[in-house]
């Protein structure tokens, strides 16, 4: 049935499963003890330790009882680290104690690691000596005076002792519910200071398999973890994912994307999940054309806007279906997906529908009506996988989820009759030029196509007579070069001459997130410090 009004249901079966991450384990090790569950994908051969999901589940049950030893159930331990098997064993460890895990982005510099440690109240954190020239040690025990509650400073390069208190077979595992709070999720920051979304075992455990499920992971398949564990995308719908369906992770221990295309050759990959700017860099390795795609069957995109044309590049050269998952932090991390075997059209111009067991509705911002279908509206979603709240920021919390339970995302979208959405844009970054509502998604997506641009990025700068003007940012093809008048003779073809971009600039790379979104504020802040030349 046609719909029309912006309201759409996910389907009712899986049931949301009522399961801890400790619970999630168990399963995958009784299911599949001998198979290979971790892989450290390190460039040396030699360094390619694993893990056996038997070996997994002993390890993870260690790691609970080692933290126990230290911590109380419900305090919380902050993780600043590259995507290393430990993070994975401290992941589900602190799931079966009972302790609420605090990612900590690895580029994050002095004051950025000192402010979520005070803000989420950590007890403890777990943290490498250094990382591609950040001393994060260093910097941890420089912060520690100024974070009174913090107590315990772990290093990994002293893990083998930390987790040999973990032998002590005595420590009993406290009782844990799928309702219990396990993790701390900062904000990617793409509009300012971060807020740290608390998140729970059923929502995390349920978005990771739902996830897996649509994007067509099977059993006993090789998922290359390409996303930083730190972000949703990493821990959640890569090792969730691959956990619930008891896959073998090869874990990138950060990206490059000659390692990447290697361990897909090397272990056979059939599935990965990686944002765009991840997907591009692949495509444009001189590696590529001769790297074995053949296994690939499931690549899954996300985390910011996925052009079009990108999404019929990637079916085209890896011959696998693709997928986009649509969300944000706060609902652990995806309220959309698109299917294998959706349209190529569907699949490069929505986001898709509701997981399952989730709800999404389109509505005014201004009156918080739902809007008929074909209206550019707000998302909003509701169901198991909306955070428990920001942790201690009651107003924050008050403002992002209404009193129904609905989160308001400030996504713009638009659903069409049969539930579908497309991506509009951010309310933050719509653009008001002189009373016109432009949407950089459109312009994004229409730069995209052209073959010069490799990147771009669309924005509103201050302007005294029309309020807001539009800017582009563009990261040239490459070998290309770029020409304003051609890119404007372009835009002009397709789009009414007020959405044409009035300043052009060219950038060797754009500000990013530790998960890959482009931080349009910084571009904001760059250009209003007059740092960027136009051409």
């Amino acid at each position: 049935m046609a719909l029309t009004m912006s309201y759409v249901a996910g389907p009712t079966t899986p049931a949301v499963r009522e399961m801890t991450f400790g619970d999630l384990l168990r399963q995958a090790a009784e299911s599949a003890p001998d198979r290979l569950a971790l892989i450290a994908g390190v460039p040396d051969p030699a360094q390619r330790r694993q893990w056996t999901y038997a070996q997994f589940y002993r390890e993870a049950e260690r790691t609970a009882r080692a933290l126990l030893t230290r911590f109380r159930k419900g305090e919380r331990i902050a993780v600043w680290a590259q995507n290393l098997p430990e993070w994975v064993m401290l992941e589900f460890g602190a799931g079966m104690a009972g302790v609420v895990l605090v990612t900590v982005n690895p580029a994050f510099r002095a004051n950025e690691v000192q402010y979520v440690l005070k803000q989420s109240r950590a007890a403890g954190i777990f943290v490498v000596n250094n990382f591609r020239g950040n001393p994060m040690l260093e910097t941890v025990q420089a912060v520690k005076q100024n974070c009174p509650e913090l107590r315990e400073v772990i290093c990994f390069d002293d893990w083998d002792s930390f987790i040999a208190a973990g032998d002590d077979e005595n420590i009993e595992l406290p009782p844990v519910s799928p309702d219990d709070p396990v993790m701390i999720q900062y904000t990617s920051g793409t509009t300012g200071f971060p807020k740290g979304a608390l998140l729970r075992h059923r929502g995390l455990l349920n978005n990771g398999a739902d996830t897996a499920d649509r994007m067509g992971v099977d059993p006993g398949d090789v998922f290359i973890v390409t996303m930083p564990l730190f972000h949703t995308g990493g821990c959640v719908c890569c090792v969730l994912g691959a956990v619930s369906k008891a896959v073998t992770q090869v874990l990138i221990e950060a990206f490059d994307p000659a390692l990447v295309l290697e361990m897909i050759g090397t272990y056979r990959g059939n599935a990965m999940l990686g944002v765009p700017t991840m997907l591009i860099a692949m495509l444009e390795h001189p590696n590529f054309p001769s790297t074995d795609l053949s296994h690939i069957k499931a690549i899954c995109s996300g985390g910011s806007t996925v052009p079009a044309p990108l999404v019929r590049r990637l079916e085209e050269k890896l011959g696998a279906p693709f997928t986009i998952v649509f969300g944000q932090t706060e609902c652990s991390p995806v309220a959309a997906q698109t299917r294998t075997d959706d349209s190529v059209e569907d699949k490069a111009g929505t986001i898709g529908l509701p997981l399952p067991n989730m709800e999404t509705k389109i509505i005014d911002p201004n009156t918080g009506e739902t809007v008929p279908v074909g209206t550019i509206g707000e998302f909003c979603t509701r169901g198991y996988h909306v955070m428990l709240g920001y942790f201690e920021m009651p107003e924050a919390t008050a403002a992002a989820i209404d009193k129904d339970g609905w989160l308001h995302t400030g996504d713009l979208c638009a659903m069409d009759e049969r539930g579908f959405c497309t991506v509009e844009g951010r309310l933050k970054d719509m653009i008001i030029r002189g009373g016109e509502n432009i949407y950089p998604r459109e312009l994004e997506e229409l730069l995209f196509k052209h073959p010069k641009v490799g990147e771009v990025a669309v924005i509103g700068v201050p302007h005294e007579r029309w309020g807001e003007e539009v800017a582009a940012f563009v990261r040239p093809a490459p070998g290309a070069s770029i020409d304003k008048e051609e890119l404007i003779d372009y835009m002009r073809t397709a789009l009414a001459p007020h959405k044409t971009p009035k300043h052009w600039f060219i950038v060797d790379a754009f500000p990013l997130t530790g998960s890959g979104k482009i931080q349009k504020f910084k571009l904001r802040e760059a250009w209003t410090k007059g740092e960027m030349i136009a051409i």
